[in-house]
């Protein structure tokens, strides 16, 4: 992870904006600079990754352009060496970012959808005096945008270094780039012209190698590498894909409440059958209730669902970064979006399940994608997702609905019947029913989020406070807590979060009043 600013007008000096770019320091610990251009400022704060000596310190300069971009670019290897071939380029470091001007001087805004990867950049154009500023067509990569108290634009990649800075904080949308005052759409990963009519096995075959070179690309990194087991498929198969790859033991980490964690047993059964040196993580409800306040302000969001589920990502992480070196941890993210859900059982067509997962996709950079990269870059490491891979994503959401909706009484059928012969892990953990990621770390978790809310508020307080919200007004005490937290460090920032996540309502079998799977009718045996 990185972290990086850009002012498009010299509106505040270098001395007034430098304790909000610094607020992200944890993103970026190991150098930071911060260049004048003719017109605005570039800043860059660096977590070196790829090619770790001072040579990759970003911005890079070519021809007086200049970029800052917090990325990893998969495949920029071959794409360095072409660019090198023309003649045209020479290069000075092992940064993976370095090939961002060049490829901006060969093909202008064309770039970005010739790329591979997870970013967030600003490029500063000095021909044309102008900037540019793009993201990722997922969102894996934050980036948000205001305008200043002079009307120019200034983008970071967190919320909390525009607060103060810009009245009105909005995430930049994915897939996008900014230029000459607009956002143009490069990308859209999720709107599909027409469905492939491809049979099981194929399915199942691609649905493999699409997934197994996810992981390979982000095993790329010269820093050291980790990967954060649940005991669930999802975080399951990469570490068992990732061992096949490697052919070497694995550094995994797992966390569970002090009381009654799930998953923690599935995760050493998993961790055990592929060889991995495993840690353990123990959490108890002081370090929930402790670590609430500044985990929403690190989260930048009063989503319930984001919120339960980061306690135990965010504890697991700061566990991580004290005991480990590790600076690059592989998660399980963004399968759920693209394979279903408990709740998505209950969809009633076909298209009413692909038009979900759509959605989900889309929204993903407000939700779970935020708190993955939020819980990582909090310690200081970078978070890959081989789930997000643009070439699988773009394959699975191109799959005939029908054979992705749960005919198979098994949740994610398509994927697990595509890693069965495989046999990378147990079959115990292979066909396993998924547990709410939350009670995934202890049933008792939730429940002492909500106890604690309720010592808060008398229901007279709740009543009164709640009303106080026009916009994604609370609804429990828990969900009042969080927002009243969110309001003491995003203050006046409600709409960067569309809505709460919660279910589709409108299904048969969904209209529920808590976002945790736990509630369904259908959750059954999956929280054991």
């Amino acid at each position: 992870m990185c972290s990086i600013i850009g002012f498009t007008q010299k509106t505040y000096t270098k001395d007034q904006f430098l304790p909000y770019f610094q607020r992200t320091t944890s993103r970026g610990p190991d150098m930071m600079r911060v260049e004048e251009t003719p017109s605005g400022w570039l800043g860059f704060q660096r977590l070196a990754i790829m090619g770790l000596d001072e040579s990759g310190m970003q911005p890079f300069h070519l021809d007086g352009d200049a970029v800052v971009c917090n990325g990893e670019l998969y495949g920029w290897r071959d794409q360095k060496a072409a660019l090198e071939a023309t003649g045209k380029y020479q290069f000075h470091s092992q940064s993976d970012c370095e090939i961002l001007l060049p490829m901006y001087h060969e093909y202008g805004l064309e770039m970005f959808a010739k790329l591979d990867a997870e970013f967030a950049l600003v490029i500063y154009d000095a021909k044309k005096d102008a900037y540019i500023a793009a993201r990722d067509p997922i969102g894996i990569r934050p980036l948000f945008y205001g305008t200043d108290a002079e009307g120019g634009m200034v983008f970071a990649s967190e919320a909390k270094n525009l607060i103060g800075l810009c009245d009105e904080v909005c995430p930049f949308p994915p897939g996008h780039y900014w230029a000459d005052g607009q956002f143009v759409r490069y990308a859209d990963l999720t709107t599909v012209a027409a469905y492939r009519q491809d049979d099981l096995d194929t399915i199942c075959r691609n649905i493999h190698d699409k997934l197994v070179a996810g992981v390979d690309k982000r095993l790329d990194a010269d820093a050291p590498v980790g990967f954060l087991l649940s005991g669930g498929l999802d975080s399951s198969l990469v570490c068992g894909i990732a061992r096949k790859l490697l052919d070497k033991p694995l550094r995994t980490f797992a966390i569970g409440m002090d009381t009654d964690a799930i998953d923690l047993k599935y995760a050493r059964e998993a961790a055990d059958y592929l060889g991995a040196d495993h840690t353990e993580v123990i959490i108890s409800r002081d370090d929930v209730i402790r670590a609430l306040p500044e985990v929403v302000a690190a989260l930048g969001t009063y989503d319930i669902t984001t919120i339960r589920a980061s306690m135990g990502m965010y504890l697991c992480c700061k566990a991580i970064r004290e005991r480990s070196d590790i600076r690059v941890l592989l998660t399980g993210e963004i399968s759920d979006e693209l394979f279903g859900y408990k709740y998505t059982d209950f969809a009633p067509s076909p298209e009413a399940f692909q038009q979900e997962a759509k959605k989900r996709v889309d929204e993903l950079y407000m939700y779970d994608v935020l708190r993955a990269d939020r819980c990582i870059s909090s310690w200081s490491m970078e978070a890959r997702v081989p789930f997000g891979d643009l070439d699988f994503v773009k394959y699975v959401m191109s799959i005939d609905p029908a054979k992705k909706v749960n005919t198979y009484h098994k949740g994610k059928y398509l994927l697990r019947k595509a890693f069965e012969a495989d046999k990378l892990l147990p079959e115990s953990i292979l066909w396993r029913e998924k547990a709410a990621f939350s009670d995934a770390v202890g049933h008792s978790m939730v429940d002492d989020l909500k106890g604690y809310a309720e010592t808060c508020y008398t229901d007279e307080e709740f009543r009164l406070r709640a009303a106080r919200y026009e916009f994604a007004a609370p609804f429990t005490k828990e969900s009042l807590l969080y927002r009243e937290l969110f309001e003491r460090y995003y203050p006046g920032q409600a709409r960067m979060v569309k809505a709460f996540w919660m279910p589709n309502r409108a299904w048969e079998g969904c209209d529920v009043s808590d976002p945790s799977a736990r509630v369904l009718s259908n959750y059954g045996a999956s929280g054991k």
